[in-house]
């Protein structure tokens, strides 16, 4: 008798199939939801923790879904070459998908991205294209230019995520995962804005799907996506520089409020919520965080409101994990983290005081 043969004589006589994988994209997907804190008035706020995704990001959905679609249009021939700029996480998701399907890919990247990133990428094969940034903020402009003439010279594809219609429907699993395990609506989707994709392509497959929810974005002070001026900023994968011309895959009619966080509110959540829970996210996720947090006590009783937490913080241990780095930069403020602990405290007690208030009145 085979080795095969008896895992399928196994399987039959216990009932359960094997759930074993066979590629790194077939783990994308079915993320966890976290309920980080809840009010006396039943609101709830849940993160969806995207970092269990291959790369330890959601912008693998959308890299994986951009390379399909150009296979199937003819765009990306096999063996191809991939350029793409990038802070990071798309060029990590686009490695995996061209390690899976053969191409070669290039990533136009800056020293404004996080080294674990760029270490990342290094370790799956990828070659890192250097542009110089301005005023130590990210390059996204000229990054942009480099990759337009390496396409234009070398032939190569370029999926230019800020453009691509594919990024924000890489994001309809999402929506439907959200609506799964919630098994009903939510009220309110709280996420960082970029490219547009993951926010806007989840909001409207939520919209399609008949979901009322209320969609917040979130970007760093200084970026111009919400028409704000123009200023530096070290949150990474969010947002966009002066000049940047914003794309259309960030789709205003998708976002029924904009707001932006600085740095120091990003970065005071993100270390916040990993000192709480154990549970290290990135400091986009901690401007959404910093956003739903000051939110939940203003919604109405009975909310559900969920962050889409973009990425995983273990790769900032280098910048808004350490102390120092922070302080160079005029970041670390003590004050901040008080404030933050003693909302989450309020919380607490507002379940306590809920509690006893139901309680005298069985009584």
């Amino acid at each position: 008798m085979t080795q095969t043969s008896t895992r399928a004589e196994r399987a039959i006589s216990t009932g359960r199939a094997e759930r074993v994988v066979t590629a790194g994209s077939d783990l994308i997907g079915r993320t966890p939801l976290y309920e980080l804190t809840r009010t006396g008035s039943g609101s709830r706020l849940l993160l969806k923790l995207e970092q269990f995704n291959p790369t330890g990001s959601c912008k693998v959905r959308m890299a994986r879904e951009m390379i399909l679609a150009a296979e199937r249009s003819g765009a990306l021939k096999p063996g191809g070459h991939i350029v793409e700029p990038t802070s990071g996480n798309t060029g990590c998701g686009i490695a995996l998908v061209a390690i899976e399907r053969g191409y070669r890919f290039t990533a136009v990247v800056d020293q404004h991205a996080s080294r674990d990133k760029l270490r990342a990428m290094q370790a799956m094969g990828v070659h890192l294209l250097y542009v110089e940034g301005t005023g130590g903020g990210p390059s996204t402009v000229e990054r942009r230019k480099v990759a337009q003439r390496i396409a234009n010279d070398t032939g190569a594809f370029w999926p230019d995520q800020h453009y691509n219609p594919n990024n924000n429907a890489g994001y309809a699993g999402l929506a439907s995962e959200l609506l799964d395990d919630l098994d009903g609506d939510l009220d309110y989707l709280v996420g960082a804005v970029g490219t547009g994709g993951t926010l806007c392509g989840t909001v409207k497959e939520l919209r399609r799907l008949g979901s009322q929810a209320v969609s917040i974005g979130v970007e760093p002070k200084g970026s111009i996506i919400f028409g704000g001026p123009a200023g530096s900023y070290w949150q990474t994968g969010a947002g966009a520089p002066g000049g940047f011309t914003v794309g259309t895959n960030v789709d205003h009619t998708l976002i029924d409020e904009g707001l932006t966080v600085a740095d120091i509110d990003a970065f005071t959540a993100a270390r916040v919520v990993a000192k709480r829970t154990g549970l290290l996210i990135g400091g986009t996720a901690g401007a959404a965080i910093h956003v739903a947090l000051k939110r939940l006590a203003l919604v109405e009783p009975n909310s559900t409101m969920v962050v889409l937490v973009c990425d995983a913080g273990e790769k900032y241990l280098d910048t808004l994990y350490n102390d120092d780095w922070l302080r160079e930069r005029h970041l670390l403020n003590e004050a901040a983290h008080q404030r933050l602990n003693r909302l989450f405290t309020a919380y607490q007690e507002s379940i306590r005081l809920a509690a006893a208030s139901n309680a005298r009145r069985r009584a």
